[in-house]
């Protein structure tokens, strides 16, 4: 096995590890569960939100793989952003996006307990939910290697679950298949208001939605210090992200709606539900949930294991304890995944005396902060396209068309958050998240010298 290079931790992923927990990354709850809402709100144009979102998101794809492979000796976000903005920089960013993935986990581990009531409604919501995350930190603390299997295996199911939607409403289409909503067609896309049926507005407050189900998309990045040939592995993974977002999100949507009109669609309920339900299979919502709940459990996994990375390089740059920047006899960093796993195991507690709202807006600040991790991953690439032109020059993955897309990203993102402020219930998000970045910029001034003060 190869060892990250002045770092010490196990490359124990394999090629087709990257690339399944890339289409992983691209397939979420947030289209199992989040569809059938998003689709009422801007009903067929959604196609378009996801296809404007999915080539931004490939843009900042770019820009991420030509950072981490112009030196690799990266091994996550604070390496570079420490390199090209700075120390302080680097600590609010790596936080944040530990904050990031940290609520993430909060709520799809929450979820398990929910979903597994689907089949055992007696059982506490608590004890699912738990029993998840003891087993999720048990492997993740064995090597990287199995990390890589069980995320292999997750996406599979997610994988196999759109297809198999796919094809099927495929040969609903072609067969003139009758539901209790009329014939499955195209048409159904443009015979029920048209493309933009709520107008411009829908389909600006479709555009949080969407980003939100993008998240997480950039662990392929994440994953290149542990990887066993980062030069092959992750271009490859990055310059099949726009596929794969056609297929697995805009192909699914838009057989969906031709089986499905979109004013049809209950937004309570999983569309993905009501087509196997119309298309007669009596134990449809059981496999929809038992999708789910793998869903659910794979991003408790990837949350679990980006957290403890970027806390473990933190450690390493004197932005953490040091005592969070030890490997285990596995070279894994244990101390880093104890940690991230306990807020966790704090937030399935709290769920018993905080109402649901909470983790809402825990989920939209979430949104938020990947916004301000995208853009200082952007900004990131500008200073290193600036001040290392000959560092540039020798790098054969680049992103296409600098600097025009990363001001092209900027924008965007300043557009997401336009639209967060749109909604009542993301617009707190605004409002609190800068709370965030202030208490985090505050711990640095504090505790910096206290934290490196042993290794001074």
């Amino acid at each position: 096995m190869k060892y990250h290079a002045g770092r010490n931790v196990k490359a124990g992923l394999k090629n087709r590890h990257v690339q399944l927990m890339a289409i992983g990354g691209a397939i979420g709850t947030g289209l199992f569960l989040g569809a059938g809402k998003t689709i009422q709100l801007t009903g067929p144009s959604i196609l378009l939100a996801y296809i404007i979102t999915g080539i931004v998101l490939f843009l900042i794809m770019r820009a991420l793989g030509e950072l981490l492979l112009s030196n690799l000796q990266y091994h996550s976000f604070v390496d570079f952003v420490r390199d090209y903005l700075g120390n302080m920089a680097a600590f609010i960013t790596g936080w944040t996006y530990w904050f990031c993935w940290i609520s993430i986990a909060m709520a799809d581990i929450t979820a398990v307990g929910l979903y597994t009531q689907f089949w055992f409604p007696h059982v506490p919501q608590w004890m699912p939910g738990l029993i998840a995350l003891v087993i999720l930190l048990i492997m993740n603390l064995a090597t990287v290697k199995l990390f890589g299997e069980m995320e292999f295996w997750f996406a599979l199911i997610k994988v196999l679950a759109i297809l198999a939607l796919i094809l099927v409403g495929l040969f609903m289409i072609v067969k003139g298949f009758s539901t209790d909503k009329g014939p499955a067609s195209f048409a159904n896309l443009w015979n029920h208001g048209g493309m933009f049926p709520h107008g411009i507005h829908g389909f600006l407050l479709s555009f949080q939605m969407v980003v939100f189900a993008f998240v997480g998309m950039e662990l392929v990045g994440l994953t290149a210090g542990e990887t066993e040939n980062p030069e092959k592995v992750i271009p490859k993974a990055i310059n099949q992200i726009p596929i794969r977002i056609l297929i697995f999100y805009v192909g699914a949507l838009l057989i969906i709606m031709s089986i499905y009109p979109w004013d049809a669609i209950v937004p309570s309920e999983s569309p993905f539900v009501q087509v196997f339900a119309a298309v007669g299979i009596a134990t449809a919502a059981g496999i929809v949930n038992f999708v789910v709940l793998t869903s659910a459990a794979s991003a408790c996994n990837s949350a679990i294991f980006s957290t403890s990375r970027m806390i473990f390089s933190m450690a390493k740059d004197r932005n953490a304890p040091d005592s969070l920047g030890r490997l285990n006899g596995r070279k894994v960093p244990s101390n880093a995944l104890f940690f991230s796993t306990t807020v966790i195991l704090i937030a399935i507690i709290l769920n018993y005396v905080m109402p649901e709202g909470v983790f809402t807006l825990i989920t939209s600040v979430s949104t938020v902060c990947f916004i301000f991790v995208w853009g200082i991953t952007v900004i990131s690439h500008l200073r290193y396209r600036r001040i290392r032109p000959e560092l540039a020059s020798r790098n054969t993955f680049k992103l296409p068309l600098y600097p025009f897309s990363n001001y092209f990203i900027l924008a965007f993102l300043v557009f997401v958050l336009v639209v967060l402020g749109l909604a009542e219930d993301t617009r707190v998000a605004l409002f609190v998240t800068p709370v965030w970045f202030i208490l985090v910029a505050g711990i640095y001034l504090l505790q910096k010298r206290s934290w490196s003060g042993n290794r001074q």
